[in-house]
Formats: C-alpha cells, structure tokens, sequence
C-alpha cells in the first residue's frame, strides 16, 4: 500500500458468510456516498478496526453476537478522483450462524450470494478487490489446525469456485483450474471429504473452464444438505439416550445439540481430547445449548464406558475424517482406544459422517501434530503426536450417513463411484 497522507479516510468493509455465501447490502439514499450500489457491511474506522468493524455489523445488521471473527485483509488503498477522496479499506471476513438481519436506514435491499456475483453487480468501488484480501486460499487450508475436514471441504469448493470467477473462459483457463484443483487435493491429503468434494466439481465441469465455478457452488450446497441430513439420522437414534463422544465433528455436535429438531441425548459424556482438547469446546456450546453433559480425561473412556459413574453409556457416537472402503474408520486418536473399550463392554460404536468421506484408497497418509502439544521441556524427550489411528471395522457397529446406515459392502459401493470421480486427473485419488 502506498504510504498514507493526512487526508486519508480509513473505512472497514465487512464480509459477512454463511453456508459459501456472502451479505450484499445495496446502500440507501441516506449515506453521503454510492447510493444505490452494492457493497458489504461497512463504515468509517476510527481508531481499532477490528472493533468498528463489528460495531458497523451490529448497526447494519443486527446480528450482534451471531458473528465469529475468521480473518482481516490487508488495507487497501486507492483514490475516488470523482469525490477526490482517498480510500483506505480494511477488509475483514466474520462466519455468520443467522442470517436473519435487521438493516438499518442506511440499506435499501440486502442479498445473500455467491462472493462471484459481486463480479457481476453494480458494486461500490474496488469490492471483489477487497474481498479477494479475505477469501480463503490454497495456503488457508494448509495452515488451519482448528476446523475438521468437513468444513475444510467447505472452503476448498469455495477457493475453486472464486479462482473460476476470474480465470476466463479462455482454453488456458482450464489449465489454471487444474492446478488450484491439484494444489487443492495436496494441501490436506489425508481429508477425504476435501478430495471427494473437488474432485466431483471438477469432473462435473468436464474439462470446461466456464462449468467449474457451477460445479463448486453446486457442490457447497450438497455438501451442507449431506451434512445435514446425516446429522438428522445420528440425532433420531440417539434422542433419550446416554452418549459418549470425543473430539469435534460438526456433524456429530450437530445431532447431540438438538439443533435438527428431531430429538437430544439424554446426558452426554465427551472426552477433552487432548493434546489439543477441542472436546472442551463440544461440551462448552452443547451445555450452552441445554444438553446435559460431562467432560472427561481421554484416559477415563474406559472406565466410564465399564458404567463405573451414575449414568451408564447406550452408544458411542462420533465423527470421521476418513471411511476406508474396507470399513476401517480414520479419526482423531483416541476413537480406536474407546472403540474397543466399547466392545468390551458391548456398547455399540455408531460413526456418523457424510458419504463424501469415504476413500477410494486402503490407506489415507496421516498428519502429526506439532511435538510441543505433547512435550515442551529440554529433555532429550522423542514425541510422537499422531493426529488420527484407524479403528478396524469390527469395531464398528453402523457407518450412519445421509443415505441412511452403511454396511461394508455398501462403503464398497461408494468407494467406487468416488475412483470414477477422479478420473478428471488421470489418476485414482484417496
């Protein structure tokens, strides 16, 4: 950015997302500014951005606390000779969990869209530029160590379908796609869910450029409606009933909440899944939502799976990063230790995932968290922090997904269709 001048107007311009969407607010004739264009929450920052920004969301919107911060851009600066005004922007991206927005006077029509059609509007200056500073990246997924592969899955359609917006129909634009698309499927090769996701939007575009941002948009919208759905059938199984979990699945806090509206566990015991103990957080916002729970030491499953405590267990319940097509399940350490656990004391084990999870390869490359999760001493100390095991499949009980329970022979099946969706490349992919 150039350097700043004394005359310069330091403004925040605010992305708001929800489900690969993003707020388009068309300003009113009551600003001083663009009326009539469209733009996204914004405002004069004056002093701490970050802090005008959400000021602006809760004046413009209403929202308030159904915001979550994910990330603020680089300033961007340029020049209206129009009003002689030079603009510094500050973007800013925040995750949203309702859409219901009460504008003030300063929005004349508000519009929830896919970030490319801003491309396309009658936009206040230099808007898709801004947005370009937030949108999430090849680089975005490698770094993220918060969020589990569904939601990675989420930003990687995301990341294909805004590099489509811009990469033309020329015949050299199909080249470029394929190499976001491979960077993509590098990034974070052990999320299957991610793999089987790009892969179908690109082969559904079927070597055509201009079919790739469809496909991806296409793509967001079947993956929340799996995720869903598959929540929806994990929830009407375990309504009334005591559950032990571990780590953080989306689709899995999804049905214990009671969010789906078809029924809640009775008490639910989550293990704090350590070294990282997301499931802190788990049970944090399912206490928040009403359901009874109890946190325990990942070195206490077994013993509350014996029925050692008050309540005894009727199911174990969790997520998956990866369904091999023999059945074998990959997911956060820990899940292989309280499966046999469970079996020992005949609790059933139900995993509950999409079918985009399930690989096309017997084996998944794992990741390993970083040594100091474990041990930060000066001793001459080897760590080991494997991210994920692999529970056999006789330890499964039911793979409950969104067309309804697996057995083997069907994660078979869906294997299969996924290898023919990655023949855009050439080659099998996990």
């Amino acid at each position: 950015m150039a350097s700043e001048t004394s005359d310069d107007r330091h403004v925040v311009t605010v992305f708001l997302r929800d489900a690969g969407e993003v707020l388009l607010l068309r300003r009113s004739d009551s600003v001083g500014t663009y009326a009539g264009k469209w733009g996204a929450v914004s405002g004069y920052a004056e002093g701490d951005p970050e802090a005008a920004a959400r000021w602006e969301i809760a004046e413009e919107t209403a929202l308030g606390d159904a915001v979550t911060f994910v990330r603020r851009g680089v300033p961007l600066a340029f020049t209206d000779d129009d009003l002689s005004v030079r603009w510094v922007v500050h973007p800013f991206l925040f995750d949203v969990s309702d859409r219901d927005v009460d504008p003030n006077e300063e929005v004349a029509e508000t519009a929830w869209v896919a970030p490319p059609e801003i491309r396309r509007r009658e936009t206040v200056p230099m808007l898709w530029e801004a947005y370009d500073r937030v949108r999430p990246t090849v680089h975005t997924l490698e770094d993220d160590t918060e969020h589990g592969s569904a939601w990675l899955s989420l930003r990687a359609l995301e990341v294909l379908r805004d590099e489509a917006a811009v990469a033309g129909d020329e015949a050299a634009a199909w080249d470029v796609l394929v190499s976001v698309a491979t960077d993509l499927l590098d990034a974070r090769p052990s999320m299957t869910a991610l793999s089987n996701r790009v892969n179908r939007a690109m082969s559904e575009a079927n070597g055509r450029a201009v079919a790739v941002e469809r496909a991806a948009h296409d793509g967001i919208g079947r993956a929340l409606d799996a995720d869903r759905q598959a929540s929806e059938s994990a929830a009407e199984r375990v309504a009334g009933e005591t559950v032990l979990t571990l780590s953080r699945s989306g689709t899995v806090e999804r049905a214990l909440s009671g969010e789906t509206g078809v029924g809640r566990p009775a008490h639910v015991y989550i293990a704090e899944s350590r070294p990282d103990r997301e499931g802190v957080g788990v049970a944090e916002r399912l206490a928040r939502a009403g359901v009874d729970v109890t946190l325990v030491t990942d070195a206490a499953v077994a013993h509350v799976l014996s029925g050692a405590l008050a309540t005894e267990v009727d199911r174990v319940v969790v997520g998956a990063d990866t369904v091999l097509p023999d059945g074998r399940v990959l997911n956060k350490t820990g899940t292989r230790g309280a499966a046999i656990a469970a079996a020992t004391e005949s609790v059933p084990v139900e995993v509950v995932t999409a079918t985009d999870k399930v690989a096309t390869a017997e084996t998944v490359p794992g990741e390993e968290g970083p040594p100091e999760g474990v041990y930060d001493g000066d001793a001459d100390v080897a760590v080991a922090n494997p991210t994920f095991d692999v529970t056999p499949a006789v330890f499964v009980d039911s793979v409950v997904t969104e067309r309804g329970v697996l057995d083997v022979g069907a994660v078979a099946t869906v294997a299969e269709g996924f290898r023919a969706l990655a023949a855009w490349r050439g080659e099998e992919r996990a």
